[in-house]
């Protein structure tokens, strides 16, 4: 058994700056190993959650709308159409709404408001309702769009 006196003396030594060091090091090494792991999933839930919303939620309330109204709203109506009843012509016949839960409008992910048209001047879809992505840029890199599939 080790006496009183040796005790103290560990507990009193404390850590070399050797051994902080070597602590930093293997902190440093895990880390190195986990973060490449983490880093590519924010974009890919931010690109799955606006997906969700431009493929399901939306469409969703625009196609309840259209069963109200028997038309979708126009690109000046907007999206707004789906939380407050249009003032803009051609007025809907039995508004119904709002049609989205919240009363306000979405936005992706990166903070910007889905972009709608319509009529679409996309082949196949009878709107078109779209995330400009990450860069923020309407383009054909990174949008997320209805008519893209």
């Amino acid at each position: 058994m080790i006496p009183w006196r040796g005790k103290r003396e560990i507990l009193a030594r404390g850590f070399t700056l050797i051994e902080l060091l070597l602590v930093l090091v293997i902190l440093a090494a895990l880390t190195a190993l986990v973060m490449p792991r983490f880093t590519g999933r924010a974009r890919k839930a931010k690109i799955s959650t606006t997906r969700v919303d431009v493929f399901m939620n939306l469409p969703t309330a625009l196609d309840l709308y259209e069963m109200d109204n028997g038309m979708y709203p126009t690109t000046t109506q907007g999206l707004r159409a789906l939380i407050e009843k249009p003032t803009i012509s051609p007025m809907p016949m039995s508004w119904e709404g709002p049609y989205l839960k919240r009363p306000v409008l979405p936005t992706d992910p990166w903070g910007r408001h889905y972009r709608y048209r319509c009529p679409a001047t996309a082949r196949g879809v009878d709107y078109e309702l779209f995330s400009v992505g990450p860069d923020g840029i309407e383009s054909t890199d990174d949008d997320i769009a209805n008519w893209k599939g």
